[in-house]
C-alpha cells in the first residue's frame, strides 16, 4: 500500500546538472523549464496540500456541509500509490463508501486486496470524525455487496483523542533518525484497540527486523525486475508540481525526498532502477527505522481488509499524535511467492500477513495531496 517505497533514484542535483550538462543546448532549455516549475510562485503545492488539511468545519452542525467534511476528512486516509480508489454516496442517514475500480492497480495488487484496506482507512477517519462531532455510527461491512456504509444517528459529541492528527498524518518514506521510540509509546502502540479478526506483532529487536528485511529485499528483487510493475508505479509518480497539480493524486516524489525532474528524465531513472539498489534503499531505510508493525487477519476477505484498514489507520494516528513517522514496506506480502513464507517466517499461523508498516523518529516530508469532495462523491 503506497507502494513499496518509493524508489529512491539517488538523483542528486549536482548529478542532475552534470546530465543536463552532457545533453548540451537541450539540456539547457529542460534546466530552464525544471527550475521554472520548481519555484513557480503560482505552483503552490504547499498551499494546496494545506487546504486539503484545513481544520474540520464544525460550526457547520447537523447539515449537509458536515457531511462533506466528514467525507473530506474520510478522504485524508492512507492508500496504495495515493490512486485514493474511492467514492463516496449520501444517503438519508448515511454515508456509503464505494471502490472505485478505475483506480485499482491490478500489477501490484491484482485481488484488489490493498485497495479494501485503502477503502478501510478512509472508514476509520470517517468514523472518528463523526463520533467526534456528533453521530453514533453503525458500519455494514462488504459482506454481500462491494459496499461500506456507516449509519449516522445524531449523538452527543464524544472524545476522539486521534481526531486531530487525522490532517497531520503522512507517510513518510524518508529515512528515519534509528532512535528507538519509548517503551511508553510502544505500550501505547499496544494497546490500539484491534478490529475482530485482526492481529498485530510489533517488531523492535534487531534479529527481527533483519529477518523482515530479508523478505522486503527479495520483494524488491522480484518487483523492480518486473516491468509491467515498475510502469505500474511511473504511471502514479508526479515528478513535478504541475504534473501533482494537474492530477491531485499519485505520488509527488519531494514527498520522498527526491528532486522534481522533467517527466522524460524521472521514467528514465525509475524505469532503469536497479533491483539491487533498490533492495539496498530500502535495506538502508529499515535500519534506520524504530521497529516495525505486521498487520494479519484471520480470513483474506473483503470485511477482513477493511477492518486491517481501520486498524492501520488507528495506529498511523496514534503514531502521529506521537510525533513518529511511519510508512509501508509491503513487498513480502504484495509477492505472492513470498507471502506464505512471510507468515511462516513471523509465526502467524493461521493469520494471513496483510500489511507490513516501518516506524521512527524523521523530518517531516510535504504531504500529498487530495482530490476534492466534489470528485469523490456520488451523483444523489
Amino acid at each position: 500500500m503506497n507502494t513499496p517505497s518509493t524508489p529512491q533514484t539517488h538523483l542528486s542535483r549536482r548529478r542532475f546538472l552534470k546530465i543536463l550538462a552532457v545533453t548540451g543546448a537541450a539540456g539547457v532549455t529542460v534546466a530552464g523549464g525544471y527550475a521554472l516549475f520548481e519555484y513557480a510562485p503560482w505552483l503552490d503545492y504547499d498551499q494546496h496540500a494545506s487546504d486539503n488539511r484545513r481544520p474540520f468545519a464544525a460550526e457547520a452542525n447537523l447539515t449537509a456541509a458536515p457531511m462533506y467534511e466528514l467525507i473530506r476528512y474520510a478522504s485524508l486516509a492512507a492508500n496504495g500509490h495515493n490512486t485514493q480508489p474511492w467514492k463516496f454516496a449520501l444517503k438519508e442517514s448515511a454515508v456509503e463508501i464505494h471502490p472505485d475500480y478505475s483506480r485499482r492497480l491490478p500489477v501490484v495488487d491484482p485481488n484488489d486486496r490493498e485497495l479494501w484496506i485503502s477503502l478501510g482507512c478512509a472508514l476509520e477517519n470517517l468514523l472518528i470524525a463523526a463520533r467526534t462531532v456528533g453521530y453514533a455510527t453503525e458500519v455494514i461491512y462488504p459482506e454481500a455487496e462491494d459496499v461500506i456504509q456507516v449509519r449516522l444517528t445524531a449523538d452527543r459529541p464524544q472524545d476522539a483523542p486521534l481526531f486531530n492528527a487525522i490532517p497531520l498524518r503522512q507517510s513518510n518514506r524518508s529515512e528515519y533518525d534509528g532512535q528507538p521510540v519509548s517503551t511508553a509509546e510502544l505500550d501505547q502502540l499496544a494497546a490500539s484497540p484491534l478490529e475482530p479478526g485482526v492481529v498485530l506483532h510489533i517488531v523492535t529487536q534487531a534479529a527481527e527486523m533483519e529477518r523482515l528485511l530479508e523478505y522486503v529485499n527479495q520483494g524488491n528483487l522480484s518487483q523492480y525486475a518486473d516491468k509491467p510493475f515498475v510502469d505500474e508505479l511511473i504511471s502514479w509518480l508526479r515528478f513535478t508540481k504541475k504534473e501533482a497539480l494537474a492530477s491531485l493524486d499519485g505520488l509527488y516524489t519531494p514527498c520522498s525526498g527526491n528532486p522534481e525532474v522533467p517527466r522524460w528524465l524521472g521514467q528514465m531513472f525509475v524505469g532503469g532502477t536497479d533491483p539491487q539498489q533498490q533492495a539496498d534503499t530500502d535495506a538502508q531505510k529499515l535500519r534506520s527505522s524504530s521497529g516495525a508493525l505486521v498487520l494479519a487477519s484471520e480470513s483474506d476477505t473483503k470485511a477482513a481488509w477493511v477492518r486491517t484498514g481501520q486498524v492501520v489507520e488507528r495506529l498511523a494516528l496514534t503514531m502521529t499524535s506521537l510525533n513518529i513517522q511511519s510508512a509501508f514496506l509491503n513487498q513480502p506480502i504484495e509477492v505472492m511467492s513470498l507471502r506464505s513464507e512471510f507468515q511462516s517466517a513471523l509465526a502467524l499461523d493461521k493469520s494471513q500477513p496483510q500489511l507490513l508498516v516501518r516506524f521512527g523518529h524523521g523530518a517531516v516530508m510535504p504531504k500529498s495531496l487530495r482530490r476534492p469532495v466534489d470528485q469523490i462523491l456520488l451523483p444523489s
